[in-house]
């Protein structure tokens, strides 16, 4: 398989003015898990029963797009949430400050349209419509996100959207482009945009618990930033729906109050214990696994679909 890292590693950013590419340089050099652009090219190989050289130098390029483009949503993200961490380091906006986080992002959008580019003409146009379709999700599932801030009550059924948007879908379109790439019959395009939707899902899932439950040393950012920003997440809404009256006043108590600390974050994290939503989150978690798992049974078997279930159980145990 294409080292993706080294690759990334290849695109230049040493270029004027410094100020504008030096925080992308920044960025993509932070690591990450690369899930997206991984996530392409086991796509291609899957279809193409162990991957060719010249069709895995086809998906690069788009492979890179969609790094390239999920880092221009982090920065964005970042100053949106006023996150402070990132990956264990500085987010953009506090390294430098928003302006140059807003624009340096800007510039990356720029930078993963010129990657995909490169995407063989003949399939270009597809690809590229697909793409657009992402972009606009990741948007919608954005200002859903903002707008459950002010909400008084969201269903579980209303998260489970947004985060299909802003996250899952860029990893369902990962999946497809580097599917149609490799040459996939459209029911094999199907079955991997399924996989990959429902691995979002369950990755976010996830990404909820860890918010509360991880390890900041290997979680990489701090721990209870959802809940000191009253943030809509799997485990708010369901203790909402599941606790009654006296434990949902004293979590909507906490919810008001502006203790933004480890005394807010301790008092709620209780809350979740009491009512037991980690593990109402998990079964949801381990449901659209099972539902992602599912969908490789119309793929051909091969060491690249054998990686694809290999991936989705290591996501849904994952620790960072």
């Amino acid at each position: 398989m294409l080292d993706i890292n080294k690759e990334i590693a290849k695109l230049n950013w040493n270029k004027e003015p410094r100020g504008l590419y030096e925080p992308i340089e920044y960025t993509l050099a932070s690591g990450g898990k690369r899930l997206r652009p991984h996530l392409a090219i086991i796509a291609a190989e899957a279809v193409i029963n162990g991957g060719l050289i010249n069709s895995m130098d086809d998906v690069l390029p788009a492979a890179l797009a969609l790094e390239v483009f999920h880092n221009f949503t982090l920065m964005h993200d970042d100053v949106m949430d006023r996150a402070t961490v990132r990956r264990g380091q500085e987010t953009v906006h506090v390294k430098w400050n928003d302006n140059t986080a807003i624009l340096s992002g800007d510039q990356m959008l720029i930078e993963a349209y010129k990657l995909l580019a490169q995407v063989p003409a003949p399939k270009l146009p597809q690809v590229l419509n697909w793409f657009n379709e992402m972009a606009t999700g990741v948007c919608e599932g954005q200002q859903l996100d903002v707008d459950f801030e002010h909400m008084s009550q969201v269903g579980i059924d209303e998260y489970m959207k947004m985060i299909e948007l802003k996250t899952s879908v860029l990893i369902a379109y990962a999946m497809r482009i580097g599917g149609y790439l490799a040459g996939a019959a459209p029911v094999q395009q199907e079955a991997l945009y399924q996989y990959g939707l429902h691995i979002g899902l369950a990755f976010q899932i996830q990404d909820d618990i860890l918010d509360v439950y991880g390890d900041p040393k290997t979680f990489g950012k701090a721990i209870g930033g959802d809940i000191c920003a009253n943030k809509k997440t799997a485990l708010l809404i369901t203790a909402l729906e599941k606790a009654d009256p006296e434990t949902k006043a004293e979590l909507l108590q906490w919810l008001m109050s502006s203790d933004q600390n480890e005394k807010k974050i301790a008092a709620v994290t209780d809350i979740y214990n009491r009512i037991g939503v980690r593990a109402e989150c998990e079964v949801i978690m381990e449901q659209h696994t099972a539902l992602a798992l599912a969908q490789l049974d119309k793929l051909p078997q091969n060491d690249a679909t054998e990686s694809l279930r290999e991936l989705a159980e290591r996501l849904a145990n994952r620790k960072s």
